[in-house]
């Protein structure tokens, strides 16, 4: 069917309406209409208009085009930006229909980035679009300087993208300072010493060392190596647009089952309401179910969170998954609300790659599913990076002393030893790395200033 832009437009006001009386809390949303080759870009830079240059979106790039150029890949029928005013992309090439649902799916996006606290509290949907404005004129000036240039830019940016998810991990926790924290340490050791009767009276209890860096164990290791590190301001500051931009994306992370079963629940339920001609209709139904087709040997999350939502609706009411999409992420709400029924109705099981076979480890049984319910839990978002914490700075040879908190699955030692070099290029000086094999011994890498990794 054939259709012009003040279709849209028209169709655009009747869902907007119908957003309203649905309950949903929208920024006003801006759409702009894009082909694929345009389509194939914005997904490159993550939808931003501006970003800095690296070469890592051109490989993103040439490798989607290359992809759909030979049909192995589709395209997005849309892509939603987390900014005040919201703004979305649609493809210029979906039909009537498609642009309808891709429309009331957007809205569901767009009340959900406002509404879910990680974003509320870890984003400033506001200034999204000048940030990374900002942040791309920063890159490029430092490009165009004769005494820094591309390729310095360049070593920078690479190490920075290679630990960028090992920053804070936790939106909306306040970080105590040096003082509280040694505090803190005080408080713990006079408890100690006043119980050490009830609980160890053989126990050695000594002072801390209330000089050491950290004080404690810290999770945020690109904060670290900028607060710590010998680098000059522009590397420091190359690091911080590459921290605080990876901060705006990891809410998406922590909620990527949540925040597009939020939508397709969202479009489902509009469209119903929507009074759409028979052949729109039926069309809807078949893209519909093509959106939360469940994935074969995969999870597909629009169908998860589809069916999740739903299946809180029928239970609880209306008001509780307003609720939920308000307080929660991936984590709690696979943990809370992924049922045995639906890891049955889902057909969810969990196997491990053997070395020449995969095994099937569980099934949604009586006991089973509680498993499988379990791995998805911790493994969702960001529980799926291995977990760095920076434990000790020597201060006489500033030797780095990083911990990988071992959760059951052994790190990748050929891709940890090549990020270890990177987190080297950027500290300067030797960097060690403790972790465990699969049968929980402890190993150690240590990258000298060389680029050499020692195993021990």
């Amino acid at each position: 069917m054939e259709y012009s832009f003040s279709d849209i437009e028209k169709w655009n006001e009747k869902i907007e309406k119908k957003v309203k009386e649905y309950g949903l809390e929208c920024y006003p949303q801006e759409f702009e209409i894009i082909g694929f080759n345009e389509m194939i870009g914005y997904e490159a830079y993550v939808g931003m208009p501006s970003r800095y240059p690296h070469w890592s979106f051109g490989k993103s790039y040439e490798k989607s085009k290359t992809l759909y150029s030979l049909n192995l890949t589709g395209l997005p029928y849309e892509m939603v930006i987390n900014s005040d005013p919201c703004l979305a992309y649609l493809m210029k090439d979906n039909t009537l229909l498609l642009q309808i649902l891709t429309m009331a799916h957007v809205y569901g996006h767009n009340d959900f980035f406002r509404n879910n606290r990680l974003f509320k509290e870890g984003t400033n949907a506001k200034y999204t679009l000048e940030m990374f404005n900002l942040d791309a004129k920063i890159i490029r000036n430092y490009i165009d300087d004769p005494s820094i240039g591309y390729s310095e830019v360049e070593r920078i940016l690479d190490a920075g993208h290679a630990i960028r998810y090992q920053s804070k991990r936790t939106v909306g926790v306040k970080e105590l300072t040096n003082n509280e924290i040694k505090e803190n340490i005080l408080k713990d050791y006079e408890r100690k010493k006043e119980n050490r009767d009830i609980l160890d009276p053989y126990e050695e209890i000594s002072l801390p060392d209330l000089d050491k860096i950290p004080l404690e164990p810290v999770d945020d290791l690109m904060g670290f190596i900028i607060n710590y590190g010998q680098l000059q301001e522009w590397q420091k500051t190359i690091l911080r647009i590459v921290k605080r931009e990876t901060e705006y994306f990891i809410p998406q992370i922590e909620t990527k089952i949540m925040n597009e079963g939020w939508a397709s629940y969202t479009h489902y339920n509009i469209l119903k309401q929507l009074e759409l001609p028979q052949e729109l209709h039926l069309e809807f139904l078949k893209r519909h179910n093509d959106v939360i087709a469940p994935a074969i040997g995969g999870l597909n999350p629009y169908y998860v969170g589809f069916k999740v939502f739903e299946d809180i609706e029928k239970r609880y009411g209306k008001e509780k998954i307003f609720e939920v999409r308000e307080i929660e992420r991936d984590s709690s709400f696979l943990r809370r609300y992924l049922t045995k029924e639906l890891c049955e109705e889902l057909n969810l099981f969990q196997y491990n790659q053997r070395t020449f076979d995969v095994v099937i480890e569980e099934i949604s049984d009586e006991t089973g599913w509680k498993t499988i319910r379990d791995t998805l839990s911790y493994t969702a978002g960001m529980g799926n990076i291995p977990y760095i914490r920076v434990v000790d700075l020597n201060k006489k040879n500033y030797t780095l002393t990083l911990e990988n908190v071992f959760d059951g699955r052994p790190l990748e030692l050929s891709y940890a030893k090549e990020t270890l070099k990177y987190v080297q290029e950027l500290w300067g000086h030797d960097v060690r790395l403790i972790t465990k094999s699969s049968d929980k011994q402890e190993v150690i890498l240590t990258c000298n200033q060389e680029k050499k990794i020692i195993v021990s």
